[in-house]
């Protein structure tokens, strides 16, 4: 306090009316030493502010200049403006304010917190609100493309058609894409297969082989890909076969169980016909290439067969009846008619003109004969029995030899 008194008194006394008045009253030498001493007294309390500003810096970062050295520059230079009490910083700002006690600098009051700074509005006055953003994942999850969403646009595309005026193909199918033969060795290489209905081959231009196998059913076509997307239709010309038998006149089904069918293509010498299918369940339905076949219907596994030609038109299904006229015969040894089976015989059936037809051993013999006539031998302890039987077609029947149907007796003499 004495400082800042002996300053306002300096600076009062420099005044021009004071100065004046002093140096009429003293003369002009008095005059300039007083000024003088002024002078340094002056230049003494400014070094000695200046020292406590360097020492005391937070002082001078109080709110307001409120701190000991800010209140009194106001008073030795005069008060001013009072300065603006709230003081915006960031909010960074006050987490990093340090403890009075933690940076070692004496202070007469302890640091504030600051405030944090206001956001500025919009130009025309408006608040633009809290801004509504969508969420964002923790991650990006991955993707499963579908192979056909990235196919090349360059790519050969096959369809397939059993007629000309059909409609493709839904099932059934396999394909085989082969190069066209090499100069080298004049051989094709098997390039990609398939099953689907309408493959997609992803190849470069060039000449190919396109194989088609729908059952049995198959074509064989040259194709010329020029790199661009290409559809190429393949028409089978095929059609489906359906084989059943009957027995008798009515119509009866054969027995499936008893019942195949062998399909032969059609030639103009029977030796060279080729055996396409074997052994056909009756109602299996045949995917064949378009043309005649001659089928072979085989009721039993003696004698009872049939056979006829049979043509197959493409995008249509043949059916085709074949009728047998046969019957399924069981043999058995009795002492009378009605009586029991006599076991451990032996049988044999011949034609009449006596072709060896079966043989079987056992109580029962059980057959399919065609339609005619036959000899049915039995063999029990060294003994021969014979029997001529008649076969109608559609009439199974139980044939007995009896034992009185003697035909050799060997003595043990």
């Amino acid at each position: 306090m004495i400082w800042r008194q002996e300053a306002s008194s300096a600076l009062r006394d420099l005044r021009a009316p004071r100065a004046i008045e002093m140096g009429a009253r003293l003369g002009k030498g008095h005059l300039f030493a007083m000024v003088d001493r002024r002078f340094r007294l002056l230049r003494n309390i400014l070094s000695l502010a200046l020292l406590l500003g360097l020492t005391l810096p937070s002082l001078a970062q109080s709110d307001g200049g409120s701190g000991f050295f800010g209140r009194g520059l106001e008073q030795f230079f005069g008060k001013g403006e009072p300065s603006d009490p709230k003081t915006y910083a960031s909010p960074s700002a006050s987490e990093l304010l340090p403890d009075a006690s933690d940076v070692g600098v004496p202070q007469m009051q302890s640091l504030k917190a600051l405030s944090p700074i206001a956001l500025p509005e919009r130009a025309n006055g408006r608040d633009t609100g809290a801004l509504d953003l969508p969420s964002i994942p923790a991650y990006a999850p991955q993707l499963k493309l579908d192979p056909k969403a990235i196919r090349p646009k360059s790519e050969l595309v096959l369809e397939a058609k059993l007629s000309e005026a059909g409609g493709p193909v839904p099932h059934g199918l396999v394909w085989r894409l082969f190069s066209a033969m090499s100069p080298l060795d004049g051989r094709s290489s098997l390039i990609a297969t398939s099953s689907e209905p309408q493959p997609h081959f992803d190849v470069p231009p060039g000449q190919y082989i396109v194989h088609a196998t729908f059952g049995r059913a198959g074509v064989v076509k040259r194709i010329d890909f020029t790199g661009e997307e290409t559809r190429e239709i393949v028409v089978l010309g095929a059609g489906g076969l359906k084989l059943d038998a009957t027995v008798s006149e009515d119509g009866a089904n054969a027995p499936a169980s008893h019942v195949t069918f062998d399909v032969y293509a059609e030639t103009e010498r029977d030796s060279d016909r080729e055996l396409i299918a074997s052994g056909v369940a009756p109602g299996q339905i045949l995917r064949l290439n378009a043309g005649l076949y001659h089928i072979v219907s085989s009721y039993g596994s003696v004698n009872a067969r049939t056979e006829a030609d049979v043509k197959v038109e493409p995008g249509k299904l043949s059916h085709a009846v074949l009728k047998h006229r046969a019957a399924q015969q069981t043999l058995k040894l009795v002492r009378e008619k009605g009586g029991e089976a006599i076991a451990d015989t032996a049988w044999t059936v011949t034609s009449m003109s006596g072709d060896v037809l079966r043989k079987s051993a056992g109580a029962y013999a059980s057959m399919v004969l065609a339609e005619g006539e036959y000899v049915a031998v039995a063999r029990n302890r060294d003994t021969t029995y014979q029997r001529v039987f008649k076969v109608t077609g559609g009439k199974d029947a139980d044939v007995e030899v009896l034992m009185s149907d003697l035909v050799e007796t060997t003595s043990g003499d």
